[in-house]
C-alpha cells in the first residue's frame, strides 16, 4: 500500500468499524490513529491491516479486529498514571496501545518468537515504557504487580478471580468469558480487597487463552 493509501486505510478503519461500535473516547481514538498497525502485522496480511477481521500472526494466534481492540480501550478507561498487565503480548499492537495511554506496561506472552517480534517492532515505534516477560500468565502473574488496569486477551471458558485479585483498589479488569460461539465481555472493578464489581458489557467470540486452569470463582 502507498504512504496515502495506508492513511486512508486507517482514517476508514476508525470512522467505519471502530466508532459505529461505540467507541467515541478520544484519546483512544487519537492513539490508534497514530499507531502503525499495519508494522505489527504479518507481511503476507500487509493489505489486510485494516480490515474488520483476525488476523493470524504465527503460533496459532492472531490479532482482535481493530473494533474489539478499541472498544477495550475505552472500556479500561486508562489514565496517564496506571500500570497495565496485558495478558497475551500477540503482535505487540494492543500493547503499543496501552503504553500510550498509560503510565507503564507489563505484557506477558506463552510463545517466545512471538514476544521477541513484538519487541523488535515496540522497540521500532520508539516505546520505551514497556516490559515485555515470556512465561504462562494463564493462571494469573505474581509478579511485577499490583496493577491499575488488567487486559486479558484470550478469553476464560468461565469467571474467575485470578486476575481481578491482581488490581489495586479503583483498578480495572477486561475479560471475555464463555465458550464459542457466544462469549461476553466483562469488565471487573475493585473496590476494596474483598469487594469486586462485575458490568456484562457485549457479546462477542474471542479465541481462548492457552494453558487455562481451573480458577476460583467470585463469590458475591
Amino acid at each position: 500500500m502507498s504512504h496515502l493509501n495506508v492513511d486512508k486505510a486507517r482514517y476508514n478503519m476508525i470512522e467505519q468499524q471502530v466508532r459505529p461500535w461505540e467507541v467515541l473516547d478520544r484519546r483512544v481514538l487519537d492513539v490508534m490513529a497514530k499507531t502503525k498497525r499495519e508494522e505489527f502485522v504479518p507481511e503476507a496480511w500487509k493489505n489486510l491491516a485494516f480490515a474488520d477481521i483476525e488476523i493470524p500472526i504465527g503460533a496459532g494466534q492472531v490479532m482482535m479486529p481493530p473494533k474489539l481492540e478499541g472498544r477495550l480501550l475505552q472500556v479500561l478507561q486508562i489514565k496517564p498514571t496506571d500500570r497495565v498487565l496485558e495478558i497475551g503480548t500477540g503482535s505487540g499492537y494492543l500493547t503499543a496501545c496501552l503504553a500510550q495511554l498509560g503510565e507503564s506496561v507489563v505484557t506477558v506472552e506463552l510463545h517466545p518468537e512471538l514476544s521477541e517480534q513484538a519487541r523488535q517492532k515496540l522497540s521500532a515505534a520508539g516505546l520505551n515504557n514497556i516490559t515485555l516477560r515470556t512465561g504462562n500468565a494463564a493462571n494469573g502473574w505474581d509478579q511485577d504487580g499490583p496493577f491499575d488496569v488488567v487486559a486479558v486477551t484470550g478469553s476464560l471458558p468461565e469467571e474467575n478471580s485470578k486476575f481481578a485479585k491482581l488490581l489495586r483498589d479503583s483498578g480495572r479488569l477486561f475479560v471475555v468469558t464463555g465458550k464459542a460461539p457466544v462469549m461476553t465481555a466483562t469488565l471487573v472493578t475493585r473496590n476494596s480487597d474483598r469487594d469486586f464489581h462485575t458490568e456484562y458489557l457485549f457479546e462477542t467470540s474471542v479465541p481462548p487463552l492457552e494453558q487455562v486452569g481451573a480458577g476460583e470463582k467470585f463469590v458475591f
